[in-house]
């Protein structure tokens, strides 16, 4: 039951990151970070005073920094590079193309800052297209943990995993709710709770909001399945099949444009094999502004309420 998830604490899910790119490193040598100039805000220091000379500070420079990333891969190396989302995709992503994507580099780009809860920066640093830039790429998996816990053991397993990755993580406190030290299984949706009148899909911080709503719609007797996408690509088809198939509507949520998200990927999957009524909750195809991140998600349509509403509308479309 949703009633029984236990928020453990706040955390920021970059605060994760942090820990887990220095578990990772104590587990293998060649594990290497990259910054441009953002070594403070990717939560790096740790990593840092433990392992000085596996850290590489390029500047300002993120084209340069994934370069030199593909590069280093060559001699055997993992290297992660790290930056705000927006500089981690569009900034650079002819180099992320070209000399990760198309080379097929073991590459680990790890982005912080993502969405609308980057706040009071703005529209030009909260990226909201990334998802979709990413997934296009031919052999790229792209992954958005929830929060903190499950943002570190994300950071962990990639560096297990061979090929290139896009991670993606935010800013501010959120709930953290995942048990600690729980493994991560890359493609693999994680069923929060089971239900038989309608699937909820979320990812990255929208995860809590779904178990927020969930609860309300639990409590009016609705029974709901919440499932964390927390792997975009590649995609769990099996797993939204088979909650689909049970449910016969859903809602998608996501702090991203609808167009080319986790909306746009479960929507595919219905499309192919089992056509079901869905609603997306995300931005419509909006860049954002400067804003505190709560009231952000509020004004752009990315909250409980917004949800409910959702879920309300699926309901009905699937009853008739």
């Amino acid at each position: 039951m949703l009633k029984d998830i236990v928020v453990l604490n706040e955390k920021e899910t970059r605060g994760g990151f942090g820990e887990g790119i220095l578990e990772a490193g104590r587990k293998n040598p060649n594990v290497v970070a990259l910054t441009a100039d953002l070594l403070g805000s990717m939560k790096l220091q740790a990593f840092i005073k433990e392992f000085p000379e596996r850290f590489v500070q390029v500047g300002i420079a993120e084209a340069n920094m994934i370069g030199i990333a593909a590069g280093l891969t060559i001699g055997g190396k993992i290297p992660y590079t790290t930056t705000f989302a927006n500089f981690s995709t569009g900034r650079v992503y002819d180099q992320i193309r070209q000399s990760v994507a198309y080379s097929g580099k073991n590459v680990k780009i790890c982005a912080s800052h993502a969405g609308l809860t980057l706040g009071e920066d703005g529209a030009t640093h909260q990226i909201l297209e990334d998802i979709g830039l990413m997934k296009m790429l031919p052999g790229m998996t792209v992954i958005v943990p929830c929060d903190f816990n499950q943002t570190k053991a994300a950071t962990i397993a990639i560096s297990e995993y061979e090929g290139p990755v896009y991670l993606r993580f935010g800013r501010p406190k959120w709930p953290n709710f995942t048990p600690e030290n729980q493994p991560f299984e890359i493609g693999k949706a994680q069923f929060l709770s089971e239900g038989k009148d309608i699937s909820i899909f979320a990812c990255g911080h929208m995860v809590w909001k779904a178990i927020e709503a969930g609860r309300i719609l639990e409590e009016k007797g609705v029974s709901v399945e919440v499932v964390n996408i927390h792997t975009i690509k590649p995609l769990d088809v099996e797993g939204i099949l088979k909650s689909i198939q049970k449910t016969g509507c859903a809602v998608t949520a996501e702090e991203h444009n609808i167009i080319g998200g986790l909306g746009d990927s479960v929507a595919q999957v219905a499309a192919r094999h089992f056509p079901i009524p869905i609603e997306y909750v995300g931005t419509n195809d909006t860049f954002g502004e400067s804003g505190k991140p709560e009231d952000l998600l509020v004004k752009y349509g990315l909250d409980t309420p917004n949800i409910l509403a959702a879920a309300e509308k699926a309901l009905i479309r699937k009853k008739h």
